[in-house]
């Protein structure tokens, strides 16, 4: 989701039973169903089963059980960024951010070999295009396309053309 659908949901948009989903309210005022896996349904039934301090509360509230900033969000994934990066410490040369989250499920997806039409629908893209900025093939996506395209009969190194096909080009 982006960070201004997930601070704006409120606690009618989840849904936990069959087919459990979150209704997200998008760009544009366009509405999409976000499908729940079995562990974050598990978490959210949990979070949806604690009492409302607020009448018409959201579904993740500040600590005065108003919305949740965007500075917010950005505070708790800065606090547990830094918590995780004492077992992970890579995580403290990287700039991690709620939209890095949604470039890299958008690279997970892609990398699972979910199709972009379906990685822009789950994102609430209109185009593929606009998902196209978020799906730059990492290193190793470039070389397994690098291995499939090498003739597995070719010799590594430079090619060398013979003199037939030099003599043919310096003639045109």
């Amino acid at each position: 989701m982006r960070l201004s659908e997930l601070t704006s949901l409120r606690r009618e948009d989840l849904h936990v039973g069959a087919g459990a989903h979150i209704r997200v309210i998008g760009k544009g005022r366009k509405e999409r169903c976000t499908p729940l896996s079995k562990n974050t349904r598990a978490v959210l039934a949990a979070w949806a089963r604690e009492p409302p301090r607020a009448e018409n509360q959201p579904l993740f509230p500040n600590a005065r059980g108003g919305r949740l900033s965007a500075h917010g969000v950005h505070y708790l994934l800065n606090k547990h960024v830094g918590m995780a990066a004492v077992q992970c410490p890579s995580l403290k040369n990287k700039r991690v951010s709620p939209h890095v989250l949604r470039h890299t499920t958008a690279m997970d997806l892609l990398q699972e070999g979910v199709e972009r039409s379906t990685i822009a629908l789950w994102l609430g893209h209109e185009s593929v295009e606009t998902t196209q900025i978020y799906l730059d093939a990492d290193l190793a996506m470039k070389q397994a396309v690098l291995d499939k395209t090498t003739p597995p009969e070719g010799r590594p190194g430079r090619y060398r053309p013979d003199d037939r096909l030099l003599a043919f080009l310096k003639g045109l």
